[in-house]
């Protein structure tokens, strides 16, 4: 097995919406902001190496929305999807399974793409993995989340036949890859954890967003229970101190990964790192 990092670009948020209770005189210091309080975060995904499987995990924000709707996020950097892709050797044709951690545009954008006048799969040959309670969720959502479910991006990958749902009940993906479902961002969004090379790395999607989100109070307002995500975010980091865990961030502008270590202010960072170093 081998595991790639793959950069689909940077975009821009409102750094209150990304660190909720948080005031801005302690985040700010983390992640500074812009004069319009916007911060900039990165949209990582994450490639699988597997034998004959190449996984996918997220698609970024992709490129067919209109220039209104990418105003909003200030897209930036020279990174894509597919250009990552091809640094590493590899082509959107090769990918096997596309697995999408949530439905949220900056994760899945880029697994639609527009062909003339059609919406299709960017990834041809490819399994695309949810769970049918996110599924249930994201194509019926509630009035808050429905700005973030597009269904551009989600209604063709059930249309083109190549949805597939990961049983809630079972955890398996994979011999190396299992399925973790936390419920504060949003239903059931899936973190896959992955054995690699004698370490666990877990995908973290929006449980942690960056490493500055560690620090327990650290809660997106987007959350739709916050305190669900506080909860989870406890149980999560005890475990990961435990057993060693590696934390690999999609949002985090700079730091891709580190581990954890117990201290007097609680659970924090120990080392941070690059991927490719494991």
């Amino acid at each position: 097995m081998q595991l790639h990092t793959i950069n689909t670009g940077y975009f821009k948020l409102d750094g209150g919406a990304m660190f909720g209770v948080v005031p801005k005189s302690m985040w700010n210091k983390l992640n500074p902001a812009d004069d319009n309080n916007m911060c900039t975060w990165a949209m990582r995904s994450l490639l699988i190496e597997d034998g004959n499987r190449l996984m996918l995990i997220d698609t970024g924000i992709g490129n067919k929305q209109d220039d209104k709707f990418f105003s909003h996020y200030y897209l930036h950097g020279d990174d894509s999807l597919e250009s990552s892709l091809s640094k590493k050797g590899f082509s959107v044709d090769d990918i096997t399974d596309v697995i999408l951690t949530h439905l949220h545009f900056d994760h899945c954008g880029g697994s639609i793409k527009r062909e003339s006048d059609k919406l299709i799969p960017a990834f041809k040959n490819a399994t695309y993995w949810s769970n049918q309670q996110h599924w249930n969720t994201a194509t019926m959502p509630n009035d808050r989340e429905i700005a973030s479910f597009l269904k551009d991006n989600i209604l063709p990958i059930q249309e083109s036949g190549q949805l597939k749902f990961i049983d809630g009940n079972s955890d398996a993906f994979s011999s190396d890859v299992k399925i973790r479902q936390v419920f504060g961002h949003t239903e059931a969004m899936m973190l896959p954890q992955i054995e690699y090379k004698g370490k666990q790395i877990v995908f973290m999607a929006d449980l942690l967003p960056s490493a500055a989100h560690i620090p327990i109070p650290f809660v997106m307002a987007y959350d739709m229970f916050p305190l669900t995500t506080l909860n989870e975010k406890k149980s999560f980091l005890t475990e990961a101190v435990e057993n060693d865990y590696v934390l690999f961030f999609q949002h985090d502008p700079k730091i891709e990964c580190c581990n954890l270590q117990a201290t007097e202010k609680g659970i924090r960072a120990k080392e941070y790192f690059n991927l490719d170093v494991i």
